[in-house]
């Protein structure tokens, strides 16, 4: 019984860092195509629209 929860407990845990490792893989694709981007066209950051305000402003790294 112990070795069943030892390996619930080890699959679990490789199966949250796959996860982890995926999406941080994915973030770092963006941001690296979005600063390609900028670099290409000369920009200097990319703005958003502000939904509630209406007001324009440069987008975050979380984004």
């Amino acid at each position: 019984m112990a070795q069943i929860i030892f390996l619930l407990l080890v699959v679990g845990l490789a199966w949250f860092g796959y996860r982890k490792f995926v999406s941080d893989a994915e973030r770092l694709s963006r941001v690296r195509r979005r600063t390609e981007e900028e670099r290409r066209t000369g920009a200097t950051g990319t703005l958003v629209k502000d939904p509630e305000t209406g007001e324009y402003r440069v987008r975050r790294d979380d984004e």
